[in-house]
């Protein structure tokens, strides 16, 4: 036995069969350069059993077998043509049992109210005016209806800016005591961690 070439599809699932290295080794065996694909693993070649049941029929039309390394099975005998539909079916099924897990914990995130994707980005622009209208004493209620009148997009889910999610920002950004200062200001805030340290309530 000899092997012809090496083809690798690194990174990528065996959800599908569109992928350029299991393409340009098929190319290769029907091009007359092998009479079989080795895989290491079969649910590295396809968990679809609909994909497999197609490549399985186009090798048997076209003259060449598929070899499960891993499982030891050869399609070229009908023994390891049945066996390998059955694993087939068992990677499939995985792959489904997975993705229904997936959708179950993702209902339960949502449910408690974790907001689920990437955050925007909130631009230098919108940050700078947030740090210059809370240094100029707005509340954080004030800030929010104001970035919500200008029609700013909050960074997580939603359309609207609200006092906490103003406030998560501010500390993002290095200010303090946030939480103290859902309705008015109560103190003076300064970037630096000496001048966090030693922040004093502001006269009334």
């Amino acid at each position: 036995m000899h092997l012809s070439r090496i083809e690798e599809d690194a990174g990528l699932s065996g959800k599908s069969l569109n992928r350029p290295g299991l393409r340009a080794a098929i190319e290769q065996i029907e091009g007359g350069l092998a009479g079989a694909l080795f895989v290491a693993k079969l649910d590295r070649l396809s968990r679809s059993l609909l994909d497999f049941a197609a490549l399985m029929q186009r090798s048997r039309n076209r003259g060449w077998s598929i070899v499960a390394l891993d499982l030891g099975v050869d399609t070229s005998t009908p023994q390891g043509e049945m066996m390998a539909s059955v694993m087939a079916s068992f990677a499939q099924f995985e792959r489904r049992l997975i993705g229904l897990r997936t959708k179950e914990a993702l209902a339960v995130k949502r449910s408690q109210g974790v907001v689920l994707g990437r955050p925007r980005i909130v631009t230098s622009e919108v940050s700078d005016r947030i740090s210059a209208m809370r240094a100029a004493g707005s509340s954080l209620r004030q800030i929010a209806a104001a970035l919500n009148s200008l029609r700013i997009r909050p960074p997580r889910g939603g359309d609207r800016w609200q006092p906490n999610t103003v406030r998560r920002l501010l500390l993002r950004l290095g200010y303090s005591h946030t939480n103290r200062l859902a309705s008015g200001p109560d103190f003076r805030y300064c970037r630096s961690a000496a001048d966090q340290t030693h922040s004093q309530p502001s006269p009334r």
